[in-house]
């Protein structure tokens, strides 16, 4: 059965293209907040937050909140949470992967403050599902094809419980996003699948693969026509 906002999506899309917001990084740095002391730390974090956009949610929300508002004023009628990197493998760069539930529910929470905040059209909240700095299909090591820095299952409890928060922090729709890798977006819906699967719910999801040259292929060698037969298959029938 299709879930209440999916039909609401696709009646406005009947009628007119609905746009989705733009990146969040080059906004976020633009701000230099990255810099500021965190509040009440005390925790040694400081000096390995630098880069870190996603951390804003807790240490500035303000800021995320204006841009998620300039987007919406800008036309957008989909904003995504700023949580690119909010798993507890990219968070392991800053040692802050214990930050990872706070950062997606705060994340969800500020995007659909801003979207409620809009008085003349609807607009969605985006759950933002990364790519990963890890790589499921390409070696780490030219002299051992096998290596691998992570693990299919690994990958799958990372994006588990990123989903778990962002669903917790009231976003419409799940965007697995910016996929170089098709593997990791097979784990992202595989996760989000089993989480569909266990709790009964069910939201939209969105899928965006990214071209890395002239070539009209993704980093991991697929053309569109293949990255989109390799996800096909999702909704699974544990989700149906």
């Amino acid at each position: 059965m299709t879930d209440p906002i999916s039909t609401e999506i696709r009646r406005l899309l009947a009628g007119r293209i609905l746009i989705i917001d733009g990146a969040m990084a080059p906004w976020c740095s633009a701000t230099n907040s990255t810099r500021r002391p965190i509040a009440a730390s005390g925790s040694g974090l400081a000096e390995r937050r630098e880069g870190n956009n996603d951390l804003l949610c807790l240490t500035q929300p303000q800021v995320i909140r204006e841009i998620h508002g300039q987007y919406i004023a800008a036309g957008a009628d989909i904003i995504e949470t700023n949580t690119f990197s909010a798993t507890t493998i990219a968070m392991a760069d800053y040692g802050m992967q214990a930050l990872v539930p706070d950062l997606n529910l705060a994340a969800a929470r500020v995007a659909r403050e801003a979207a409620d905040a809009c008085t003349d059209r609807r607009i969605f909240v985006a759950g933002a599902i990364g790519p990963l700095n890890r790589t499921l299909t390409l070696s780490r090591d030219v002299n051992d094809p096998g290596a691998r820095d992570v693990h299919f299952a690994q990958v799958v409890t990372a994006y588990r419980e990123q989903i778990e928060n962002l669903v917790a922090g009231g976003v419409d729709l799940l965007l697995v996003e910016t996929i170089f890798d098709t593997l990791n977006a097979k784990a992202a819906l595989f996760a989000i699948s089993e989480f569909f699967a266990d709790t009964g719910k069910k939201l939209p999801v969105m899928v965006s693969g990214t071209i890395t040259d002239l070539s009209g292929r993704t980093l991991t060698g697929q053309t569109v026509e293949a990255f989109l037969n390799s996800v096909a298959h999702f909704p699974s029938s544990r989700s149906d």
